[in-house]
């Protein structure tokens, strides 16, 4: 049997469950000044490779819970904190930690990649 998920759930980027949405008034304290380290989604509405990697970035949010938070940022409306950190594309995931990225990915991938990719910071919280 394949389970196929619901369309608007994998497309809807403004209603990613467990994905809060930051933008350049909450970056700061949202990101910058979280106990945790933050996983940044930097996407846009328009953005195809965007909405497939949402249902993975879910996934990660509920699983580490307690040791990494996922966010969002839309680079269209949030110019601010795009060019501050020089994203160039989308989907650009970036993690930060003590107020600081740590490491930058470009693209979309499949979970388990990520979590590789992620191991040294879920490692370190």
């Amino acid at each position: 049997m394949i389970r196929t998920e619901d369309a608007t759930d994998a497309t809807d980027l403004t209603d990613v469950t467990d994905v809060a949405d930051v933008n350049d008034e909450t970056f700061e304290a949202e990101v910058l000044g979280s106990a945790l380290p933050v996983l940044v989604q930097f996407t846009a509405d328009w953005c195809g490779p965007c909405r497939q990697l949402a249902p993975v970035l879910r996934e990660i949010a509920r699983q580490e819970a307690g040791r990494i938070r996922v966010v969002q940022l839309d680079v269209d409306r949030n110019p601010g904190v795009t060019v501050r950190f020089g994203v160039m594309a989308t989907p650009t995931l970036m993690v930060f930690r003590a107020g600081e990225p740590v490491t930058s990915m470009v693209g979309t991938r499949p979970k388990r990649k990520l979590l590789q990719e992620l191991e040294d910071v879920l490692a370190a919280a």
